[in-house]
């Protein structure tokens, strides 16, 4: 049987590029060496991408401070338009030597997670080179990044969101005094303070006085130029992992108990001991079966597929109030989505292999749409 040409697409010019190689790393290792050849595509901080050696992405330890891109030895670029071979196919040419062909990739796994990756970027990259590609498309990716659009069609949609307010960075700086008197009159401490479009829970902090929130929006626009301003709601931490295309379904839902005050990226990434996670989560069968339900509906809502991890706060009362979706979720073995997964029965290699026959078949799809009158 022949395998399967999977470029592996990580780093990425984000604040998460560590993050995506260990996401990647955990791919690699995981994909049947019998089923699919993983090409791995780094892109540098510096936007460059480059081919690697398989053996050059598994080495390395778990620390996201110690992770980097190797040296920028085979820079390559992805031609902007569909290979005559067909559409389940894309040249990878190197730059110094144009001529010779690498060979056809039959589908791209992008793992970046943040900004130029996550955020239709890289989507469109792909969909201009006709290359298959998992995960969500340029418009679902473009949505999910964006925290105050993202809300705005949640909320449209009668889907619970903790009440927010967006911040630009032209009105902060042009009248900040104004602002802070707005948001100390529409909103109780605390409020939490994060970057419009950013992830690992990079830009944000929680604001318990007032005299902190100006420093917190500050911080948020060293990331963004738009900032939210949220209010704090009290209760679990709750994620659904979401799988498909035309009918998306939902995993059993998983719990996060974080052991700082929020479920910041050091909680996540940098101590060990930052978070309890439990999969799957100890809910009442209503709650467990509400925000499954109201998973998969966002997942609808916000136009995604292939996979979304999707976050979720449920109060006391058992309400269920919406806080974000994450269209590229971590993908180590250890990461929510895949042990969402592996707890409903979809093991971590299994999982991958779905994921990639959902990104083949939605190409097949569309290419079979009328581009000419």
């Amino acid at each position: 049987m022949k395998r399967l040409r999977v470029g592996l697409l990580f780093g990425g010019r984000s604040v998460e590029h560590e993050i995506s190689i260990l996401s990647a790393r955990s791919i690699a290792q995981a994909l049947d060496p019998a089923r699919f050849e993983v090409v791995p595509i780094a892109i540098g901080k510096d936007g460059r991408w480059a081919l690697h050696e398989r053996t050059l992405l598994l080495l390395g330890g778990r620390d996201p401070r110690k992770q980097s891109v190797p040296a920028n030895r085979n820079p390559v670029v992805i031609p902007p338009y569909p290979e005559k071979s067909g559409v389940a196919s894309a040249a990878v040419r190197r730059l110094d030597r144009p001529s010779t062909a690498i060979g056809s990739l039959h589908v791209i796994f992008p793992v970046l997670h943040g900004t130029f990756g996550e955020d239709g970027t890289v989507q469109g990259i792909l969909e201009l080179a006709g290359v298959p590609y998992v995960g969500c498309g340029v418009l679902g990716s473009a949505i999910g990044m964006d925290k105050d659009v993202q809300k705005r069609l949640l909320r449209e949609a009668g889907i619970p969101v903790a009440p927010f307010a967006t911040i630009h960075a032209h009105e902060w700086h042009n009248g900040k005094a104004g602002l802070l008197a707005r948001l100390r009159r529409e909103f109780r401490l605390p409020v939490f303070v994060k970057p419009a479009n950013a992830g690992s829970s990079v830009g944000i902090r929680k604001v318990k006085r007032a005299a902190d929130l100006a420093p917190a929006l500050a911080f948020a626009f060293r990331f963004d130029e738009k900032a939210l301003v949220e209010a704090a709601v009290r209760g679990r931490e709750i994620e659904c992992a979401v799988l498909g295309d035309e009918d998306p379904r939902a995993s059993v839902p998983g719990e996060v108990i974080p052991r700082h005050e929020f479920y910041s990226y050091e909680a996540k990434y940098l101590d060990p001991h930052g978070a309890d996670l439990r999969v799957p989560a100890k809910l009442p069968a209503t709650v467990a079966r509400k925000v499954r339900e109201t998973a998969v509906r966002a997942f609808r809502v916000l136009e995604l597929s292939g996979m979304a991890r999707v976050d979720f706060f449920v109060t006391p009362s058992g309400a269920v109030y919406l806080n974000e979706v994450n269209t590229i979720p971590g993908f180590t073995a250890i990461s929510m989505y895949p042990k969402m997964w592996e707890a409903s029965g979809l093991p971590y290699p299994k999982l991958l292999e779905k994921l990639i026959a959902i990104a083949i078949a939605r190409s097949k799809r569309r290419a079979r749409l009328q581009t000419s009158l």
